[in-house]
């Protein structure tokens, strides 16, 4: 974790095998787990399971305004463009357990891109998405790498060479 201290704006990946712990880091960045001694706590983050294992009954709206009460800087503008970017609009007033993993982690992406946090902890983004979401997520990504004030941590086995990242932290 102190690796990551300070971290820049842009796109900071995370990279290691499976069990090397790169959940934990971003759990520990988003608050879910507490900060290891020493590490400076980061007040503006944002983590979630892109699974959304304990919102099985909510609706996507639902795990928006969940994710909106806690975000001061959430942009309703870019959570519309997502929505319909990543082909969400049909299942809007389905309950989560109704919904292909994918959906799922799409509903997650969606609320994490928006938040507006200063940190943003993202955990395989493309895993179980179709090629034209992952093209979504990518371009998103690729638009924020140089963003002035915000940094994205992606947690991957590898880092995605389409990408540019601004530090790459290996955890092997």
């Amino acid at each position: 974790m102190t690796d990551l201290q300070p971290l820049p704006p842009g796109l900071i990946a995370v990279t290691g095998g499976e069990r090397t712990g790169k959940t934990g880091v971003l759990r520990r960045l988003g608050g879910d787990l507490p900060a290891l001694p020493g590490a400076a706590p980061q007040p503006d983050a944002q983590w979630l399971d892109l699974s959304l294992p304990t919102h099985d009954a909510a609706t996507a709206q639902q795990v928006w305004q969940e994710l909106r009460e806690r975000s001061p800087r959430w942009n309703e503008d870019l959570h519309q463009d997502l929505i319909g970017a990543l082909g969400l609009t049909p299942h809007l007033g389905k309950n989560l357990f109704m919904l292909s993993t994918g959906s799922r982690r799409k509903v997650a992406l969606v609320g994490l891109l928006a938040c507006g946090a200063t940190i943003t902890c993202l955990d395989q983004p493309f895993a179980a998405l179709d090629m034209a979401s992952v093209r979504v997520i990518s371009e998103f990504l690729n638009d924020m790498a140089e963003h002035a004030t915000r940094s994205w941590v992606v947690a991957d086995y590898e880092a995605d060479p389409r990408l540019p990242w601004r530090r790459v932290i290996s955890l092997d």
